[in-house]
Parts: C-alpha cells; sequence; structure tokens
C-alpha cells in the first residue's frame, strides 16, 4: 500500500514531516528516477532516494520500536560521525540489523545526562514536537549570586535571540554562596536553552545534567557511558504519551539475573569501550 512520501522518510529517521515537505519543495527528493512532489506516495517496491541516497521504505507494521536510555559523559557529540575523530554518542550504542538508532532531541558537548534512542522515527519526531509538551528536567550548578527575582523572571518568561522562554518549574537542590544547585523543567528542546536562560540574568552554568525525559528517569546505577532498553510495559507507555499505539513485541533481552550484577556487566563494557577508544587515539597519534 501507497504512504505519503514525508510520513516514509519521517518514519525512516530523516527528519520531521515538516522538514521532509521542505525537503521535497527543495527538489532533493526522487522515487524511481523521477522528481517527487509534495502530496506524491510511494510504494515498499519503489525506489525512494533523497539527495541521490537511497532510503530503506519501511510500512509501520515492519518497524519494531526499541528505546534505549544512555547516560551520556561531557565530551560526547550528537552526532554521528566527526570529522575530527572526536567521540559521539553514537559510538557506545549496540548494532542493529535492519534498522537505525534515531537520537531524541540533543545535547551539547558540555552537557550530560540522559539521552534517548529509537529505531521509530514517528516516536522521535512526536517526542521532540513541541505540541505534546513532553517535560524535560536538568539538574544544574549555577556560578554567581542568586536572586528570588531572577527566579521570578526566569519562570515568568524572558526574552530570547530566538523568541520568548522559561522554566516551568524551578526548585533549589543544594549548594551554596555562589555555587548552587537546581533542577528545572522546560518542555521545548531549543539549542542550549538551558543555559540561555541562566546567561540572560548574567549567570554562568558550570554543570548539567539532564535527569528526565517525559516520563523516563535516568537511572541511578547506569554509570555514564551506559545504555538500558526499555521492555515493552515502559515502551507502550512511552508511545501512549505521544498518541501512538502499542508494541506487541520486543527485543529487549530481558535480564533475570541480580540488578548488581547487571549494572557491573554494564560498567565493564563502558571500561572496555574507553580503553578501545584510547588505543586508537594513540596509534592516531604514531601515525
Amino acid at each position: 500500500m501507497s504512504e505519503k512520501i514525508q510520513k516514509v522518510l519521517a518514519r525512516a529517521g530523516l527528519g520531521s514531516r515538516r522538514k521532509m515537505e521542505e525537503l521535497l519543495a527543495a527538489n532533493k527528493v526522487s522515487v524511481d528516477g523521477k522528481m517527487a512532489k509534495l502530496g506524491d506516495r510511494v510504494e515498499p517496491k519503489q525506489v525512494l532516494r533523497v539527495d541521490g541516497r537511497i532510503i530503506d521504505i519501511k510500512a509501520q507494521e515492519d518497524v519494531i520500536c526499541r528505546v534505549l536510555m544512555y547516560h551520556k559523559p561531557e565530551g560526547e557529540l550528537c552526532t554521528r560521525f566527526d570529522k575530527e575523530g572526536r567521540p559521539t554518542v553514537f559510538d557506545r550504542l549496540p548494532r542493529i540489523n535492519g534498522a537505525r538508532w534515531i537520537a531524541v532531541g540533543r545535547l551539547d558537548i558540555n552537557t550530560a545526562g540522559l539521552l534517548l534512542f529509537t529505531t521509530d522515527g514517528e516516536l522521535a519526531n512526536r517526542m521532540m514536537h513541541p505540541s505534546h509538551e513532553i517535560e524535560r528536567e536538568y539538574a544544574v550548578r549555577v556560578f554567581g549570586e542568586i536572586e528570588d527575582e531572577m527566579l521570578t523572571r526566569l519562570t515568568d518568561g524572558v526574552e530570547l535571540d530566538d523568541g520568548p522562554a522559561s522554566f516551568s518549574k524551578i526548585k533549589k537542590s543544594g549548594g551554596e554562596g555562589i555555587n548552587e544547585w537546581f533542577n528545572v523543567t522546560l518542555s521545548e528542546g531549543r539549542n542550549r536553552e538551558v543555559r540561555r536562560l541562566w546567561e540572560s540574568q548574567g549567570m554562568q552554568v558550570s554543570r548539567l545534567i539532564r535527569v528526565r525525559y517525559g516520563k523516563l528517569d535516568l537511572p541511578k546505577a547506569l554509570p555514564k557511558g551506559g545504555w538500558t532498553e526499555l521492555e515493552l510495559p515502559e515502551l507502550n507507555a512511552l508511545r501512549a504519551e505521544v498518541g501512538l499505539g502499542p508494541e506487541t513485541q520486543s527485543k529487549a533481552k530481558v535480564d533475570k539475573r541480580p540488578a548488581k550484577n547487571q549494572n557491573r556487566r554494564i560498567r565493564r563494557s563502558v571500561r572496555k569501550h574507553q580503553m578501545k577508544q584510547t588505543g586508537e587515539r594513540k596509534k592516531a597519534r604514531r601515525r
């Protein structure tokens, strides 16, 4: 059965439907060698290309939705490849056949914490879209003297370069003097928004960690660089949050071993990856 091209491309993880419509308008999409236009449809047997690259066409029922929770360390880039050879968030993820991991939003290189990955482009797009108002919560350490009037302005709203912005919640969470910790919540994913909001008040963010995305909390036992996959009940709760139907199967490996053993296994995997990266950097320097 045929589907609208922008829907197929969004499901493949190339971006939101609106972005795909822009690609169509820019004459960057073709079907069986012919330039496609907005409103065209595509069938699984046809050859779909974007900028000359063939895109695998899969029907919605053929996509097995998987979601990973990843504990991003500082220093990793949210990109698939880096020309300078710097580490990326995709380096440590498990390899999969017939699908690819799609990042749900981004964290900048100096931000740590919870980053979600999925194989379902539609789920990723809905979770990032402002209309669903998915909350993001951050733990932030702020350098400077904080006044109550500042906190009021940050919840009432301030004007940034790309429009008005605000925190829906601000809660003090520790520290004293000029190094205080706060937990802040907002429902947008604009570039460096948390940092820019504090900077609008003359404050400097010295540490930033995402601790929650929607109803998913960063697991306390998950080490930096480690990942864990959602099982079916958690996955379907996430899908329901953005108006998607439930999945009936999962590829998550249900580990029956005690949680302590699972955490030890994850830490071993993280150390192994770090040793491999160190070895590769040494080889590069010798060249």
